[in-house]
C-alpha cells in the first residue's frame, strides 16, 4: 500500500517536485517604513521574513528625501493623500530590502496583510501590518504589488550587476 501514500505525498507537497515551475525564485522589494523602524519592529519583521522562507538578498538603511519619495510614489501624485505620504516617508529612516524566494511577490503581500492595519487586525491578525501597523498611512511596511512593480522598484533603489544581483546605488 505504498502507492496511495506516495500519491498523497505528491499531492500534499507539490513544491517538492523538481519539475514544478512555481519553485523558480522571484524577487520583491520590501520596505520597513519610518514607523516600523522607530517602533523597533525592524528585527521582528526581518525574523518573520526569514522564518517564512525568504532570503534577504540586499538591504540598506536610508533616509529618503522629498524628491526621492515623490519619484518612487509618482503613481499616487494626484491623490489627496500624496502630500502626507511624502511627509511620512521622509519622517525617519527606512530599511529597504530585496527579498527572494519562489512566489516572493504574492507571498510577501500575503504576509504583510491588507494596507489598512485596522482591517488587518480583524481579517489577518497574524500579518505584519496587524502586528505593527498603526493606521492606513502608518502601516509599517511596503511590498511590491506585482513582479513588474518589483523589478521597477528594486532597480529604483539598487542597480543590477551583470550577474543579475542587485547592489546599492552609490548616492544612497
Amino acid at each position: 500500500m505504498l502507492f496511495p501514500f506516495f500519491l498523497l505525498s505528491i499531492l500534499s507537497f507539490p513544491n517538492r517536485c523538481s519539475a514544478d515551475s512555481s519553485t523558480e525564485t522571484e524577487r520583491t522589494l520590501a520596505i520597513i517604513k519610518p514607523d516600523g523602524v522607530s517602533g523597533n519592529h525592524t528585527n521582528s519583521v526581518k525574523e518573520t521574513i526569514l522564518n517564512h522562507g525568504f532570503k534577504i538578498k540586499e538591504e540598506s538603511f536610508i533616509q529618503l528625501d522629498e524628491d526621492r519619495v515623490k519619484s518612487f510614489y509618482a503613481e499616487h501624485s494626484s491623490r489627496s493623500f500624496f502630500p502626507s505620504l511624502v511627509e511620512y516617508m521622509t519622517s525617519g529612516p527606512v530599511l529597504i530590502m530585496v527579498l527572494e524566494k519562489g512566489n516572493a511577490v504574492a507571498d510577501w503581500r500575503a504576509l504583510i496583510g491588507p494596507t489598512d492595519p485596522l482591517k488587518a487586525k480583524v481579517t489577518h491578525p497574524h500579518s505584519v501590518r496587524a502586528i505593527c501597523g498603526l493606521n492606513l498611512q502608518n502601516n509599517c511596511v511596503h511590498g511590491s504589488d506585482s513582479p513588474q512593480s518589483a523589478s521597477r522598484e528594486i532597480s529604483f533603489f539598487f542597480k543590477t550587476t551583470s550577474s543579475g544581483h542587485a547592489s546599492q546605488h552609490d548616492e544612497l
